[in-house]
């Protein structure tokens, strides 16, 4: 296994980002009617995970929508590991930001344009309405004040591709920076990504347009599509492991019912893609 594991323990979103890569309908349509596990085996999941994972990722869906993700990430601390967040960022308030201070290391904004009109077309929008820039700042001080550190994923689709997004990331300054191009994935996001496709040379073009930001201390991490394939530990919201190696989601059986490694031998990982695609690095003390 690798060091680390990303738990999507919410399908429940309130954004409908056209490309997401993990909307879940499938597990929630045949397996899991609420989208979520119920809180104590929720705890018990993250417990067993603890003790093999460095660092455990809490995803969605919009993790921020479980009521108790302050104490799932209490059980991940508790059992030594790195704790991380992955959140639209339109629940993160200044009282939210207190609950998870002290357990949560790491916070991941997902950020795609500096342009809420973009956003807004994207779906990266409640209800709509998408958020302005300043709110992004704003959350991004409070995490630091918190003594978070701040991490910005980017899905780079034919609508952002062309943007410079330099200044807007220079205010921001995240730790980490993940720029991925947009993915089709079976059964997640097929039907409604086709239109968003961006070609290898504009995504490359993008990613080559931020390098200047480097030398500002503002690591970048571009993913192309073969990057994300069958690299990622990655748990859904049924509390099973599964991959992405063959282009949808092939899930194992539940981890509490089965055990960690006999779920885990179900699925396809590649520590060589996830290895080169710079998944190891310095997440909080550990490697």
């Amino acid at each position: 296994m690798p060091p680390s594991v990303n738990f999507h323990l919410w399908e429940p979103c309130n954004m409908r980002c056209r490309f997401c890569f993990a909307t879940f309908q499938d597990v929630r349509r045949d397996v899991l009617p609420k989208g979520h596990l119920p809180a104590k085996d929720a705890l018990r999941l993250v417990e067993q995970l603890s003790l093999r994972f460095q660092k455990i990722t809490f995803a969605g869906g919009e993790p921020l929508l479980c009521p108790w993700l302050p104490e799932l990430a209490a059980a991940a601390k508790a059992g030594g590991a790195t704790t991380m967040l992955v959140t639209n960022g339109s629940r993160l308030d200044s009282d939210t930001v207190a609950r998870l201070r002290g357990v949560m290391d790491w916070v991941t904004l997902s950020i795609d344009s500096v342009s809420p009109q973009t956003h807004a077309a994207l779906g990266r929008a409640v209800h709509g309405k998408a958020l302005p820039p300043e709110h992004y700042l704003s959350i991004a001080e409070q995490i630091r004040g918190a003594g978070m550190r701040l991490k910005v994923n980017t899905v780079v689709t034919n609508l952002n591709a062309g943007e410079d997004q330099t200044v807007f990331l220079r205010e921001l300054r995240p730790e980490r920076w993940k720029l991925l191009r947009v993915l089709s994935v079976e059964g997640q996001n097929t039907g409604k990504v086709e239109a968003l496709d961006c070609p290898r040379e504009d995504f490359e073009a993008f990613v080559a347009r931020h390098r200047c930001l480097e030398r500002e201390g503002i690591i970048l991490v571009p993913e192309d599509n073969e990057d994300m394939r069958g690299s990622y530990a990655m748990v859904d919201p049924a509390g099973r492991f599964f991959d992405n190696a063959q282009g949808g989601h092939r899930y194992s059986d539940p981890i509490l019912q089965r055990g960690l490694d006999a779920a885990w031998s179900q699925v396809h990982f590649s520590l060589k893609r996830f290895i080169d695609r710079g998944g190891l690095y310095q997440f909080g003390g550990e490697s």
